[in-house]
């Protein structure tokens, strides 16, 4: 279905040619010296940033595996060639030994990030922790407070801060070229299909058993707002948002409860038939591969994942699912310079994360829209010109979140091998500041309040 293919960018060069460009840049920094890592979650997103090892083999080597579920286990212990005895069931079982690699990738579900980062921060392991660090605020503390104590170099995978054109925004803002920053208004579009795969029907539909939407989805937004900023302290916040479409009294007349067995399926564009078995795959690939990640069986994947959607979570009518979490979000901002700025998170959208930020100045304005290119565009109110910067660095193919995993990974690699926490962008303290501020955000969207994190102990790091 349209926007399936997201990832890659049509307009680069030979992939060939752009993996070399790319390669020699990863091996040209500080230090060369292999880096080991163990996984801690083999899902998606740990399997996304376990990769960097497949294609930089000298850089990172896998040595071993935490997951529950066998055939994700088994799936990395072949590609990374890790020993029978490296591979466990359990994070519990990990670290009971003794330290076995320079860092590890957490990678496990939300709510399970507080336990194996702070027993293996304990242990000495440097830590890269899939956002958003937890979802409470005080396990978030207690992960920032367990890498300190124990030294440790801890990166969360805020990873549009490492992204070209992200990057190429904050300098241009940094350089002075449109004088002093007064507003930012982004918009994160999460898609229509997107949403209803991952937030209605999918992990994070209900926030007891996960976390707030504006969390999971948009601590990356928050994030990126106050990088741009310059991590100025926010002196007062508000937000309002609600679950507005995806509820039974939305439920269209004479639909079923389930898509496949649906007489108005043809009908409906949030339909489990068209997000997933049109696409007629014929191996596990997001956004299938949550659905159905088993490749063995009769008939092949597809049987696999049309048994899935007959039976399980994902082949529910959207309209049908216990889910409460918002599909509709924005959040007000003022810096204590009195700049401004506001974040919408909608997920009725043509375009898929396609992020898109104004930077209001006041001698001009740049514009980053990520569904029309990696690029940054300038207008300048003086001349009255506009004008085009890219980044120099080339945008890998097939990297999440637009090629920002990647150099997420290169960052975090070279901080480890170098021991140098400089070369992260995304460490504790900061990390932890806008993560609160999302916390923040939720609370004024649920007490209908304006707050004011400067001022208030529960939004501030010391």
């Amino acid at each position: 279905m349209q926007g399936m293919q997201f990832e890659v960018q049509p307009h680069l060069a030979s992939a060939s040619l752009l993996h070399a460009t790319i390669r020699q840049r990863t091996i040209n920094m500080k230090t060369q010296r292999k880096v080991t890592t163990v996984i801690v979650g083999a899902g998606n997103r740990g399997q996304n940033y376990a990769r960097y090892g497949e294609d930089f083999p000298d850089l990172l080597q896998i040595v071993a595996v935490a997951e529950p579920r066998q055939n994700r286990r088994e799936l990395m212990q072949k590609k990374f060639s890790v020993p029978q005895e490296r591979c466990y069931k359990d994070w519990e079982d990990l670290v009971k030994e003794p330290k076995l690699a320079d860092c590890a990738i957490v990678a496990t579900q939300d709510q399970d990030h507080l336990k194996p980062s702070v027993a293996l921060a304990k242990l000495g392991y440097h830590i890269l922790l899939e956002k958003p660090m937890a979802v409470t605020e005080e396990d978030c503390r207690a992960i920032y407070e367990a890498c300190q104590e124990a030294g440790v170099m801890l990166a969360v995978c805020h990873v549009l801060r490492y992204h070209p054109p992200a990057r190429k925004l904050k300098e241009l803002i940094d350089s002075g070229l449109i004088g002093e920053v007064v507003n930012i208004n982004h918009t994160e579009p999460v898609g229509y299909w997107h949403f209803a795969h991952s937030f209605v029907r999918g992990n994070w539909h209900k926030s007891k058993d996960s976390t707030f939407s504006l969390l999971a989805k948009c601590c990356h937004d928050v994030d990126l707002i106050a990088y741009w900023m310059g991590n100025k302290k926010c002196v007062k916040l508000s937000s309002f948002g609600s679950l507005h479409h995806f509820r039974k009294e939305k439920k269209p007349a004479g639909g079923g409860t389930r898509c496949l067995q649906c007489p108005i399926e043809e009908k409906c564009p949030y339909s489990a038939k068209k997000i997933y078995l049109d696409p007629a795959p014929t191996k596990p690939r997001w956004p299938m591969s949550p659905v159905c990640d088993i490749e063995d069986g009769p008939g092949g994947y597809l049987a696999n994942l049309t048994k899935a959607i007959e039976t399980g979570p994902y082949g529910k009518c959207v309209y049908e699912v216990d889910n409460d979490v918002c599909d509709n979000q924005v959040v007000n901002f003022e810096f204590s310079d009195g700049a401004t700025a506001t974040l919408t998170m909608i997920a009725f959208t043509e375009h898929l994360c396609s992020r898109k930020a104004i930077v209001y100045g006041t001698h001009g304005q740049l514009t980053w829209d990520e569904s029309k290119g990696h690029f940054v565009e300038h207008y300048d109110f003086l001349s009255q010109t506009t004008s085009i910067h890219k980044s120099d660095d080339p945008i890998p193919i097939n990297w999440g979140h637009g090629g920002a995993d990647y150099f997420l990974m290169k960052s975090f690699v070279n901080a480890v091998a170098a021991g140098d926490k400089e070369c992260i962008l995304s460490g504790p303290k900061v990390s932890l500041e806008t993560h609160l501020l999302t916390f923040a955000a939720e609370e004024s969207r649920l007490s209908g309040a304006v707050v004011r994190p400067s001022e208030d102990p529960r939004w501030s790091v010391n």
